[in-house]
């Protein structure tokens, strides 16, 4: 008997330190099923008979006249400015059933959250935005979907409840992001350099909570890596005191291009969406509650007209627009207090050559105890952010001073024999953070760390703060709001749309009157796999590089892009003319932004429907020609509408780095070949091969080498 007990401790240790081990083992290494990986819900079309080959056909959305009749129609005018409810008759739409349940102002990341979210319940919604959808802060992130790993470390530290519930919340949000645009959002380990013995431990049970903490919204797991195996992944960094390095798993997307989706995807379900529209006044019944907005179509000024002025009707106004919801909430009431502290976050855009492309790194400790990432992102690299106060502007420029701070940064962890220099920066842009402060709280001066939804006297309902992360949970609980402040009925959506083209999907979403957008695919999920780039090369003669950018941008879309691209005459590639030589952009999704998206101006398509501005501001120049020659012929721009967006795109552009030097080109210059570029400090940068013989000098063993001057050389 004793003897039996002796074996009993020892055997019931053993027995559970098994467990437990394989319960680790079992979580690390349990098998995964990672969003894009899978074969399309929607299989790639195939031959018929003869060879004869036809694209997916897709739904389309309504044309943007289309779109803007409908909201006139809500305020029972053609397009004339009419005074609502002066009695209670006059001027009444002439169908009640044309009157909007939300009118919601500003098409950014939550705006068109909530116009999809709304729809989805089976809402009349009308979205409306005065530039283009993300030509705000939503367009200007770090790219990143993560939870927040400082946000833990907060957590932990200050024993803050609300911090742990913002990172819960966002590791949900995350995996949402990648089971609804999976062709837009992915995976992306992001490493931690340690530069002491005593940090391996701490950061290692700091990744691991993430990963607890995370649980079935997780995909892979975070892992040690030995100095030679992080010099191995990330050869650019600085070999002294590194010890090692841990590796986590965050998401990234496709900022702009999300949220393009998320505007298009309501439009499909019926919301009425239109860009280039901005409000001009709210207008108010006989007893001073909120019933509508003064709106003007921006379009056509800019096609030399007089903007065409009118009224929206709706049952409830909702203030989604970011750092100007302050500009909204005056027009409700003049003298109310402002909730926005704008801080300004600057990122940079270096070459690809910086990072390696499947590997992203975070400097949790700067100089000055902020944090930088450092990303690979569309084949570049880009490094950010500051965070410092600054005034609202629509378009902010980078300062010298922020850009430098960046780049100071990246040279502490990159290795010696990188020269980190100011001419690398390809693109440089400032986004406004719109931190913001309850007009309720006892505290006035406090910030709200996550989102803040206010509603004022006369029922204007205000949504800003939050992150791109948690916008989808923003917009579901703005409107859970609405509903109950405007006593909306939210109904099933019988005659779903068929955004995949195809009968056969099913989203999984049940459209019972609920919030279901963490389950509804967004335009382009259906058809996407990771293997989809190669049907389109097989079918339409793309080049590979180019045939993943489409797929990776535009999921099943592609097909439609790729379909409206110009034939080369070449015998490879077939089809697919670039816009830019330097970037696998192609004028198939010039015509597809104007005929699918509502680009309406050269800017929507460089900065957001293609990113090329955001990675080469002067790329963006060079490509300016063909981009406002293609959309002219879509849009039938005269002369002096192609002047005007000459003018525009350039001024822009200096918000996303152009050099000063640049912003007095022609478009005569630049299609001729004869910009000066000479005097740029890109140029000086390299070892021309056109010097001059003299400057040619062999080295010891014979070999021609260039002899630098000392400016070249600074």
């Amino acid at each position: 008997m004793a003897f039996r007990q002796r074996l009993a401790k020892p055997l019931l240790y053993t027995t559970g330190a098994a467990a437990v081990g394989g319960g680790i083992l079992y979580i690390s290494y349990r098998p995964r099923n990672i969003p894009g990986s899978n074969p399309a819900a929607v299989p790639p079309p195939g031959y018929g008979e003869g060879g004869s080959f036809r694209p997916p056909r897709f739904p389309k959305v309504k044309t943007r006249d289309e779109q803007i009749a409908d909201l006139k129609r809500s305020g029972g005018s053609k397009g004339s400015v009419t005074k609502l409810f002066s009695s209670s008759d006059e001027a009444a739409p002439q169908k009640d059933g044309d009157i909007y349940d939300l009118l919601i102002i500003g098409a950014g990341a939550t705006g068109a959250g909530v116009a999809l979210d709304a729809a989805t319940r089976g809402l009349k919604v009308a979205i409306v935005e005065r530039d283009d959808f993300s030509s705000g802060t939503s367009s200007k992130s770090t790219k990143l979907v993560h939870g927040g790993v400082r946000y833990l470390e907060k957590a932990v530290w200050e024993l803050d409840y609300n911090q742990y519930k913002l990172v819960k919340e966002a590791l949900r949000e995350r995996k949402y992001f990648l089971d609804t645009a999976p062709h837009l959002s992915m995976w992306l380990p992001i490493m931690l350099p340690l530069n002491k013995w005593w940090k391996a431990p701490y950061y290692w049970a700091g990744t691991k909570c993430y990963d607890l903490l995370a649980g079935s919204e997780g995909i892979e797991t975070s892992y040690f890596l030995t100095k030679s195996k992080a010099l191995a992944a990330f050869p650019m960094l600085k070999r002294t005191n590194l010890v090692g390095a841990l590796v986590y798993y965050d998401g990234a997307h496709n900022d702009s291009r999300m949220n393009v989706s998320i505007a298009m995807t309501a439009a499909l379900y019926g919301s009425t969406v239109v860009n280039h529209i901005e409000v001009m006044g709210l207008e108010k019944d006989a007893n001073g509650k909120l019933c509508g907005a003064r709106v003007k179509d921006l379009i056509q000024e800019k096609n030399g007209g007089k903007a065409d002025e009118f009224v929206i009707r709706a049952r409830g106004i909702i203030n989604a627009t970011g750092p100007f919801v302050d500009g909204i909430r005056k027009m409700d009431e003049p003298d109310v207090k402002e909730i926005v502290a704008p801080s300004s976050g600057v990122h940079v855009v270096l070459p690809g050559y910086y990072s390696p492309q499947k590997m992203g790194l975070i400097d949790p400790k700067t100089s000055d105890g902020r944090v930088i990432f450092f990303l690979p992102w569309q084949g570049n690299t880009i490094a950010g952010t500051t965070d410092a106060p600054t005034k609202i502007s629509q378009n902010p420029v980078a300062g010298e001073e922020e850009i430098d701070w960046i780049l100071s940064e990246i040279r502490h962890y990159l290795s010696p024999d990188i020269n980190v220099r100011r001419g690398d920066v390809l693109a440089a842009w400032s986004g406004i953070r719109p931190l913001v402060k309850d007009p309720n709280a006892k505290n006035t001066e406090s910030l709200v760390r996550n989102h803040l939804i206010n509603v004022s006297a006369s029922g204007l309902l205000t949504c800003a703060g939050g992150k791109w992360t948690t916008y989808r949970q923003m917009a579901e609980e703005c409107v859970d709001e609405a509903v109950k402040q405007y006593n909306l009925q939210p109904k099933p959506v019988l005659n779903a749309p068929d955004v995949s083209g195809t009968e056969m999907v099913d989203d999984g979403a049940r459209l019972d009157g609920s919030c279901q957008t963490h389950q509804v695919k967004l335009v382009g999920a259906h058809g996407f796999s990771k293997t989809l780039f190669i049907n389109l090369i097989q079918h339409f003669g793309v080049e590979t590089d180019v045939a993943k950018h489409l797929t990776e941008s535009y999921g099943d879309r592609a097909w439609t892009v790729a379909a409206l691209s110009s034939p080369t005459e070449k015998r490879f590639p077939v089809r697919g003319e670039r816009i830019s030589p330097l970037y696998p952009f192609i004028d198939g999704e010039v015509r597809y932004a104007v005929r699918h998206e509502y680009a309406q101006t050269a800017v929507d398509v460089l900065a957001r429907r293609t990113r090329l501005a955001f990675l080469n501001a002067q790329a963006a120049l060079e490509a300016l020609p063909k981009v406002i020659d293609l959309m002219a012929g879509e849009l039938k721009w005269d002369s002096k509408r192609k002047e005007i967006e000459w003018k525009d795109s350039v001024k822009f552009l200096e918000s996303m780095g152009l050099p000063k030097s640049k912003l007095t080109a022609t478009r005569k210059e630049v299609e001729s070949g004869k910009l000066n570029f000479k005097d740029s400090v890109e140029y000086k940068m390299y070892s021309r091969n056109d010097a001059p013989d003299d400057e040619i000098e062999s080295d010891r063993k014979g070999n021609p080498t260039l002899k630098l001057d000392s400016a070249a050389e600074k």
